[in-house]
This record gives structure tokens, sequence and C-alpha cells, in this order.
């Protein structure tokens, strides 16, 4: 049994914290992301999670490896029309009840919450219901994005104003009607999705870059000041990921036209794939939303306890490009 348990959790710094006769000091056990356990990376048992856009995507993803990881989620999204300023297909309340019932099916309590995270209010009642009937928040992902491909010179005012209002304030909206939870506890996880276009600039999706550049910079700003609470506040900057906010000829010819490629207008998926997974440094044309989900239970986990105000990219080796 003291092999076992030694085997469970060890320290791996076993020699004297000791310099010039003198102690050095040590964080406390809630400072400190050790010692060495199996798992410390991906247990979430016995924590509540809170993932805004979760009926599809990036945002499901998350919101099911939280659950397969032993958490309770709670699935946020407008599940409707958003704006006029959005390429993608609105995604439906058929879609957020798909989500809960994969998080069901690992056992876990899951909820879905129709909601728009432009509305402070609204998300502001949905933390003190989730604390009313959990009895915590330990983990909040603000996820949900929308994207619009035109031309500067051609945008709209909703096509600016829309992608900035919810990208961008819809995150800032979110960290602030669920981190006051956080506070009282004096301990939480928020992890809030920029993107590599976050990075960069893009032809013909200033607005979503912009967006993407400003969720940076709040997430840096929010862990300075969350920090002093035990809240640790990160980014995940997704690559190109295939879900319904990038799947749309639009896209995939820009796609083409990154690689200085002359785009055609209506590309087939195979044909932007084959132009633009040589470029990248793991040969893959784009991610799935599986494959950024994997950061997000690390992040939300014990492991992560010294990780905050960090940018995470996960791109395949595309983020090998930009500084």
């Amino acid at each position: 049994m003291a092999a076992a348990t030694s085997a469970a959790a060890q320290r791996t710094d076993t020699d004297p914290h000791v310099l010039n006769g003198q102690p050095v000091p040590e964080p406390s056990a809630e400072q400190s992301a050790g010692p060495v356990k199996p798992g410390r990376g991906s247990a979430l048992t016995g924590k509540v999670a809170v993932v805004t856009g979760a009926a599809r995507g990036i945002g499901r993803a998350i919101a099911v490896e939280f659950a397969a990881n032993g958490a309770d989620v709670i699935a946020v999204d407008i599940a409707g029309p958003v704006s006029s300023a959005s390429n993608a297909v609105p995604a439906t309340p058929a879609e957020l009840d798909e989500t809960v019932r994969m998080i069901k099916a690992y056992g876990r309590r899951g909820e879905g919450i129709r909601a728009d995270i432009r509305d402070i209010a609204a998300l502001r009642r949905i933390a003190d219901k989730v604390e009313r009937d959990h009895g915590k928040i330990d983990i909040v992902v603000a996820n949900a994005a929308i994207q619009r491909w035109v031309p500067l010179m051609e945008m709209q005012d909703a096509d600016w104003r829309d992608v900035i209002d919810n990208n961008l304030n819809g995150t800032a909206n979110t960290i602030r009607a669920f981190a006051p939870k956080m506070i009282a506890r004096r301990k939480g996880r928020i992890i809030v999705l920029s993107s590599l276009q976050g990075k960069h600039g893009t032809k013909d999706a200033a607005s979503y870059s912009a967006s993407k550049w400003g969720i940076i910079g709040l997430m840096k700003s929010a862990a300075l000041e969350l920090g002093e609470y035990g809240i640790t506040v990160n980014a995940i900057l997704p690559g190109l990921v295939d879900t319904a906010l990038t799947r749309y000829d639009k896209r995939l010819s820009e796609t083409i036209g990154e690689t200085g490629r002359k785009a055609p207008e209506h590309p087939s998926p195979q044909e932007a794939w084959d132009v633009r997974a040589p470029t990248v440094p793991l040969k893959v044309g784009w991610l799935q939303p599986d494959d950024i989900s994997p950061m997000a239970v690390f992040l939300a986990s014990d492991a992560a306890a010294m990780a905050t105000g960090a940018n995470f990219e996960v791109t395949g080796g595309d983020s090998a490009k930009v500084d």
C-alpha cells in the first residue's frame, strides 16, 4: 500500500531546498501543480464547467471532453441566428441538445442553456443558477464566436460591429459574469478561445482578426487582475479547424489564397486540403475540433496551476510561422 501511495503522488525534487544554509521558500500546495500523480493533466472529477458556444464545433468538443474526464458541464449557446455578419449557418437547439446527450453519455450531469453572450445580465443569471444548482463554478470556457469574410472597404457596419460585439465584448461579458463566483471561492480556471488569426492579419477578415487580437489582450489583463484570487486565465489559439464556422466556399478559397496561389471561387474541399497541407509542418490541411479540446482539459486541470496569462497554440505547426 505504501508503494502504491508513493507511485500515486510523489515529489521529484527530493533534495533539500536550501541555499547558503537558508531555506528556499516554496509555494503552498494551493499554489503549485505538484506533486507528480497519474492523470493530473486530465482529471476533472468533481469539477463544474460552463462552456459557451457549445452547441457544436470546438465548444462541443471541449464540453464533451470535459465530461469524459469527470466534469459536470453546462453548455451555453444562442442556438439560433446571431447576426447577418456571420458566414456560418446558425447553430440549432437540436445541436445543443445533442451536446448535452454526449455529456450525459459519460455519466456526468449536463445541461443546455440558450443565451446570447452579448447579454451580460443573462450570463449573470446563468452564473447564479449554476451556483445554486451545483454549489460552485470551477471552470469557464469563453468560446462562442462568429466570423465574417468581406473586404474591409466593403464592410457594412454590422460586419464590423457585430463581430467585435459578439467575439470580444461577449468574451469580456463571460469573464465579468462568472469570475465573481470564482473570486468568492478564491480559485478557478478561465479559458478563452482566440485564434492564430489573433496573431496575424487576415485578408478580408479584419473584424475577426481584430476581435481575436483583442481577446489576447483581454486574457492577459484578466490574468493580472484575477491571479491574486487563485484564478488562472489563458487563451487557446486554434489554427484552421473544420467546423461550421469555416466550412464554406469563401473560407476554402481564402485558404488557398493564403499560400500565394490564385484561388478559384468555389474550390473543392480536397483541392483546398491538397494545396494547404504541404505548407503545414504536420502536413494537415486543417484540424478537427477534437484536436483542440485536450488542451482545454489540461488548462482546466490541477496540472496547469502555474499557467496563466499565456497563449496555447494548437495549429498543426502553423504557429511556427508567426511571432
